[in-house]
């Protein structure tokens, strides 16, 4: 799996991207290591850089972030990403039979690695503060949720907004989990920048 070309065809042509990751033998390390592991240290690193080496300002001040406390901050997001990724496979997983899908892990896994390209990649924004509002070009991943969850967990087409609906909410409180946790990580400002 060539990943540029991936991410590539998954940004730009989404469904025939997901058909062929469908059909497609993974592994759960396999994706880790050539895949998440990859992608998802791009918003981590960017807002490592972002946050403790350029710096952010706004209304004539300007601020930075110590390299210690971002650097535990990066690791801490990193690391909760990685772990997200498998809690969201088995919600995924966990939710198909009530949509009409198909339990299965792997399936849902796969979904879980390549929903999330577009907001890894977006995390590249983060390396300039001034541009981190672009971040919310990761939003499209929400629409690859949409159209990867029908087509991997075998959901009716017309139970697929409804799932996807439902797994977002999921995320949601998820992410809030996840930021509140990645906040303890920046020492002395509780995750306030």
């Amino acid at each position: 799996m060539n990943l540029v070309e991936r991410a590539k065809a998954i940004i730009l042509t989404p469904a025939a991207e997901w058909d062929k990751i469908a059909g497609e033998t993974h592994t759960v390390q396999g994706l880790y290591t050539n895949w998440i592991m990859i992608l998802a240290a791009i918003p981590a690193i960017a807002g490592f850089i972002g946050l403790s080496i350029v710096g952010g300002g706004m209304f004539g001040m300007s601020f930075r972030v110590g390299v210690m406390a971002g650097l535990s901050h990066a690791v801490a997001t990193y690391l909760l990403s990685l772990g997200s990724v498998y809690v969201f496979a088995l919600i995924y997983d966990a939710l198909a039979p009530s949509f009409d899908g198909e339990k299965n892990f792997l399936q849902a896994f796969k979904v879980a690695a390549f929903a999330p390209t577009a907001s890894w990649l977006a995390g590249i924004f983060n390396v300039l503060p001034a541009l981190s509002i672009l971040s919310l070009l990761g939003l499209y991943s929400l629409y690859l949720l949409y159209v990867g969850l029908p087509r991997l967990m075998k959901t009716p087409p017309e139970k697929a907004m409804v799932y996807t609906v439902v797994v977002i909410i999921a995320g949601i409180v998820l992410s809030v989990v996840v930021g509140m946790v990645a906040a303890f990580a920046l020492p002395g400002r509780m995750g306030m920048f």
